[in-house]
């Protein structure tokens, strides 16, 4: 399991907790707008942070940090990911982890085990327009559509928000109206503005305005509890 980075301290990766967030390398999806795309392409040309390394900052920090947020890439694919979250687990730590949904028999087997308290699963388009939002030309869409069923009406005690960063030339209203329908009962979406960087897959590509967004917003709102728009300066 490669560890390519390493944020001491956030606010904003574990909503409501003071965290430190894990990048784990490597991703079986090629999203045009992906922000870490040196973790996708590029895993074994990053630092390559030791397992003792992260546990002995994180057991120094406790009673001042409260969670670990696990991200990638897509750590659902490191092989001894079980392995470490029992490691921070065993410090006492809360552990959000972040995922396209693309192997539920992971996130069911991490929850099960009490390994995982929160998912943040990003949301990348409607059903239709996977593949483009991806780069991969056939998603299994079952697999991404378990993950999205058990996380709503699964019982497994699990904390859990879904996420689009929404795009404006990948996006449309159709997307968030059947979204809408795809995603009926969640408690918790998150619409995220694009933000353009040398970081990005493929640079180029713009936001939407906050009224816009809000647009969006208020279709949503139809279906799901809660809406929030994130990454409006």
């Amino acid at each position: 399991m490669r560890i390519c980075g390493f944020n001491k301290t956030t606010l904003l990766d574990y909503p409501g907790k003071v965290a430190s967030t894990i990048f784990l390398g490597g991703c079986n999806f090629r999203c045009p707008f992906c922000q870490n795309s040196v973790l996708v392409l590029e895993p074994g040309q990053q630092p390559d942070y030791s397992q003792e390394e992260i546990l002995a900052f994180l057991k120094k920090r406790k009673g001042i940090l409260d969670g670990v947020c696990v991200s990638g890439g897509e750590p659902t694919l490191a092989k001894k990911l079980e392995e470490f979250l029992h490691k921070i687990k065993e410090l006492g730590y809360e552990i959000k982890l972040d995922t396209n949904g693309s192997r539920p028999e992971i996130v069911r087997k991490l929850a099960e085990e009490g390994l995982i308290d929160k998912v943040a699963m990003d949301i990348k388009a409607c059903l239709d327009n996977y593949s483009v939002l991806t780069g991969v030309s056939d998603p299994d869409m079952d697999k991404i559509c378990e993950t999205v069923d058990m996380l709503i009406h699964g019982n497994l005690n699990l904390d859990y928000e879904f996420r689009t960063t929404v795009v404006r030339e990948l996006h449309t209203q159709k997307d968030f109206e059947e979204i809408a329908e795809w995603l009926k009962g969640a408690k918790e979406y998150y619409l995220q503005a694009y933000k353009d960087s040398e970081g990005v897959l493929k640079p180029g590509f713009t936001s939407y305005t906050l009224e816009e967004l809000k647009g969006f917003q208020q279709i949503l709102q139809q279906t799901i509890s809660s809406v929030g728009i994130r990454g409006i300066d």
